[in-house]
């Protein structure tokens, strides 16, 4: 009797173990954002690296977008290629902003391969980068957390640009990304 009941006791804590382990593979410590993810493709070193289904509200202090090219509602044509699914998609047009915006180079918080080319961060998800576009090579600290492993991480910028950047809605291979952060205006075509 002691027997089987051991058995059930390591039966039921190995159970538990496997069921604790696969709800702390996460590192989202918001528990108000159960939203789904989905994994980027291997374009612009984001294999293996999951985004957010909702992308949630844009940093404070930036600056709309005063006469975009695609103002806020448009239905666009994506032509980035930062997810699967993305290039082709059709979007809907929920931010225009001026702001100087960054692909990057880093390794994440969480371990694992570098990401490289990330894009894209914006001047306002970096720590005290003053008013001035920063230059290739410069070494930043990110607080965007558009990924597992980005926020608090150390990174280089690989290029920008000054091109208005906008938020997006679109759906691809059946999810609904919602606030997607960010596409820059040569990324989008007007929707024929």
């Amino acid at each position: 009797m002691t027997k089987n009941l051991t058995l059930t006791w390591s039966a039921t804590a190995l159970t538990a173990a496997l069921v604790l382990a696969g709800c702390a593979s996460s590192d989202n410590d918001d528990p108000a954002d159960p939203a789904p993810s989905t994994e980027h493709d291997d374009h612009g070193g984001h294999d293996d690296m999951e985004h957010p289904a909702d992308g949630g509200p844009v940093p404070e202090n930036m600056t709309e977008a005063t006469d975009p090219e695609y103002p806020v509602g448009s239905e666009v044509t994506l032509t980035a290629d930062h997810m699967e699914g993305m290039d082709g998609a059709t979007a809907t047009i929920v931010g225009a902003y001026e702001t100087y915006t960054y692909s990057i180079d880093y390794t994440p918080t969480t371990g694992g391969d570098p990401v490289t080319d990330h894009q894209w961060v914006v001047q306002e998800e970096l720590e005290n980068p003053g008013e001035e576009r920063l230059a290739d090579g410069t070494e930043v600290t990110v607080t965007a957390d558009h990924m597992e492993g980005m926020e608090g991480v150390t990174a280089t910028i690989a290029s920008s640009t000054d091109e208005t950047v906008y938020v997006v809605d679109y759906e691809a291979d059946g999810m609904t990304m919602t606030n997607h952060k960010w596409v820059v205006e040569s990324e989008i075509e007007p929707t024929n």
